[in-house]
């Protein structure tokens, strides 16, 4: 995961750059509302370290533009990338709390 978060930038560079390809394919993917909760999560000062670590990893592999599938394919383009949140959430699962999701929800009907 630090290899990936390194290619995107680091932290930084994660974050500069996930507003930007959600917008381009969030109405495409059906995990948008656990990416962004994810997203929420890795950037709260209150999270654990190794939480924000493991989810910041599968938020760059997200928007990294090689992946093992390349995400302009129809249908499948985005199943590396949920598979890699979903093995990230479920790492964490515990450290994404409701205030997360709630921020996710927002976000994404445009109400933040």
């Amino acid at each position: 995961m630090d290899a990936i978060r390194r290619e995107a930038g680091g932290d930084d560079g994660v974050i500069r750059k996930f507003w930007g390809k959600l917008r381009r394919v969030g109405g495409k993917i059906p995990f948008a509302e656990d990416l962004v909760a994810a997203f929420y999560c890795a950037t709260d000062p209150a999270t654990p370290k190794r939480v924000k670590l493991i989810l910041m990893g599968a938020i760059a592999y997200f928007i990294l533009p090689t992946d093992a599938i390349s995400d302009f394919l129809p249908i499948i383009g985005f199943a590396d990338d949920a598979a890699v949140l979903a093995a990230a959430i479920a790492q964490v699962a515990g450290s994404i709390t409701d205030e997360h999701r709630e921020k996710a929800k927002k976000a994404l009907d445009g109400t933040d």
